[in-house]
Parts: C-alpha cells; structure tokens; sequence
C-alpha cells in the first residue's frame, strides 16, 4: 500500500476541533461514495457540503441525463469546469466531482492549487455493485453497462491515481468509517486540515 493510500479503521477523536483551511475535492469513480463520504466529512467538520453535479443542474434547471442527452457530454465538461472553478473560489468546505470531473488536466490544475483531492479507491466490482440497480448514470446506459463501467474504470484510474490523497472505498466500511480514514489522511496535510 503506498504512503497516500488509508485504511485505518478507529474513530477520530474530538472532531470538533479541526480547521479547514483549503476545500477538500473528492474525486472518484460514479459510485465510489463521493456524496455520501464527502456529506458525512463535511458534517463532521462542521463545514459546507458541495457537490458539482447538483450546481450543475442547479444552473441549467435540468438533471445530468437530461443535459447529455440534449447537449452533449462536451457541453456538460465545461459548465462543470466553470462550477468547479466557481465553487473553490467562493467557499471554502468539502466539494464532491461527478466522476469525470478529474480527467481535465484544467480541473486538476485548479483543484490542486485552491483545495486537496481525495481519491476514494474502490475496486470494480464494489463499483459494479453499488451503480447495477441505478438508471441515473448516463454513461451506463448502454447495452453493457457492465463492459462500459470496466472501461472507464482502466480510462480513468490513471487520472485519479494523480491525486494528493487516496483513500480505501472497500465496500465494507460504514459512511462513518470512510469519514474517519479520510480525516486520518488528511493528518498528513496541514495545509488543508487544522488541528486547533
């Protein structure tokens, strides 16, 4: 396991007492947990929770499905890159990426020099397992999803092998646990998190 890569499984102590001092960015994989951890880390620090796909639809009064289908992936990379950008600059709290969102070397760029991106690493089949029964995944729908999410999956972890923290998704840890290996990460970076 390399050095930016947590899994320890005991509870932080005293959550109260962190400073956020730069956002922190989950990136990953659809179905990593990046909602569900980034919302339980956000409440644990007592910081605003972000997420850009909900920005997104905010902006466009439409769902992600709907904007692919009437304007195209191209169209949706770039209203999230000006949200993104948008959403550093403004507040400062735990943003979640859609899951494309850190293939941009534009979006990297910026995300590394306001905030620190967490990469929540689930393998596969913890991926397979938690988006099969959802219909909300428009690069899933295809006659394979399964194939479809096995190629993004090898497109796309070179990308998020690139960011400053990665932390274990193994499909087993609760919200809570996730929330604790990823402040546990985040020790390691001053910068960003705080001890007061």
């Amino acid at each position: 396991m390399s050095e930016k890569e947590q899994t320890p499984s005991r509870p932080t102590e005293n959550p109260g007492q962190w400073r956020l001092k730069k956002t922190i960015v989950m990136v990953g994989m659809m179905g990593a947990g990046k909602t569900a951890v980034g919302r339980g880390l956000a409440a644990q620090l007592d910081v605003p929770f972000l997420d850009s796909d909900h920005e997104i639809e905010v902006a466009a009064n439409r769902t992600i499905p709907e904007i692919f289908a009437r304007d195209g992936e191209p169209f949706f990379r770039q209203k999230e890159r000006q949200v993104i950008s948008r959403l550093l600059e403004e507040e400062r709290g735990v943003l979640s990426t859609g899951g494309g969102a850190f293939l941009a070397e534009e979006n990297r760029r910026t995300i590394s020099e306001k905030g620190v991106s967490v990469w929540l690493k689930a393998d596969l089949d913890v991926l397979w397992n938690r988006v099969k029964h959802r219909d909300t995944r428009p690069l899933l729908r295809t006659a394979d999803p399964h194939a479809t999410l096995s190629a993004i999956y090898a497109e796309r972890v070179p990308f998020y092998a690139q960011a400053d923290l990665a932390v274990v998704s193994d499909g087993k840890a609760s919200i809570e646990e996730m929330v604790s290996r990823v402040i546990e990460a985040l020790k390691a970076r001053p910068d960003v998190l705080e001890w007061t």
